[in-house]
């Protein structure tokens, strides 16, 4: 099994969270990474109370928190792609 640094796992981890949601499956195929580490990496971070969409689960069905917690993450980001 690899072994990633932390930033390196923050990194990859970003593309499955918000604004870009990424599906994990294209994460797996982009970073040569199992889906089963990505799903669990997830986790982690949803346990440690970021706020990470599950399965079928828009943003329609966050709490109040998880909404203001990606707003508070994403402000600084410019409207430009």
């Amino acid at each position: 099994m690899k072994c990633f640094s932390p930033e390196r796992k923050e990194a990859i981890l970003k593309n499955l969270l918000p604004p870009l949601n990424m599906p994990v499956a294209e994460v797996s195929k982009l970073e040569g990474i199992s889906m089963a580490i990505l799903y669990n990496w997830r986790k982690e971070a949803r346990l440690g109370g970021v706020p990470v969409p599950g399965p079928k689960k828009t943003a329609d069905d966050w709490s109040g928190e998880e909404k203001f917690s990606v707003v508070l993450e994403t402000a600084t980001l410019s409207a430009r792609a």
